[in-house]
């Protein structure tokens, strides 16, 4: 899956692929996110604050799996 960085307090990196977001962490833990739509990412991306989009439309909005560290 192809990873952008991000400038973030939070966020370190983020992949998506068909549906499926996975977003690593700066403390190396990554998750992926489940059917998340294309305009949810694109939000993501052009968010003012990754941290603060994330934590309002995508933690508890999606099924996640956490993938491990690194």
């Amino acid at each position: 899956m192809k990873r952008t960085a991000l400038v973030s307090s939070s966020l370190n990196s983020v992949g998506y692929e068909g549906t499926t977001l996975e977003i690593e962490f700066h403390n190396g833990s990554r998750y992926r996110y489940y059917h998340v739509p294309p305009h949810v990412y694109q939000g993501l991306l052009n968010a003012e604050s990754y941290g603060h989009f994330f934590n309002e439309y995508i933690v508890n909005a999606y099924r996640s799996r956490r993938m491990g560290t690194g």
